[in-house]
């Protein structure tokens, strides 16, 4: 590789990136690295996907090689999802980032909650703190939730 190409180099790595550790590609794959599933059985498992995020995101993990897809014979048709050889490469780093989550929970928490008063008091207390789902109690993901040491 020359000097030329590493912006480039870099830019694909980004995009890749991206794909694989958005929100939902991450839980799709906590889910299929423990069985193969169906469609509905893991947009059931994934609770809060829209069915359109979901099929988005199996296209584009099928797609870079990281899961695949199998048509199930029969009446109706069903389709069925499964980890690949590639995909399970990303077992190992995505438990380390899940592990990080449960270790470190509490402290983020504690970050949150001062940030959340530094800004309130530089505004004159005029915020209103939002317990959005990511400052509510901490619970991990059901899909990872065999994974946890």
């Amino acid at each position: 590789m020359t000097p030329c190409d590493v912006p480039r180099a870099a830019c694909s790595n980004r995009v890749l990136l991206e794909q694989i550790a958005d929100k939902w590609s991450i839980l799709i794959l906590g889910a299929l690295c423990q069985e193969p599933l169906r469609f509905n059985t893991l947009k059931r498992r994934l609770d809060g996907v829209t069915q359109k995020a979901l099929t988005q995101s199996l296209r584009k993990l099928e797609r870079n090689g990281i899961i695949s897809r199998r048509v199930l014979p029969g009446s109706p048709v069903a389709v069925e999802y499964s980890i690949t050889p590639l995909g399970q490469s990303l077992k190992e780093p995505f438990h380390a980032v899940f592990s990080w989550t449960v270790n470190h929970h509490v402290e983020v928490s504690e970050a949150q909650v001062a940030y959340d008063a530094r800004m309130a008091a530089e505004e004159g207390g005029r915020t209103t703190v939002d317990m959005s789902a990511s400052q509510q109690p901490y619970q991990a993901h059901t899909v990872f939730a065999g994974l946890v040491p």
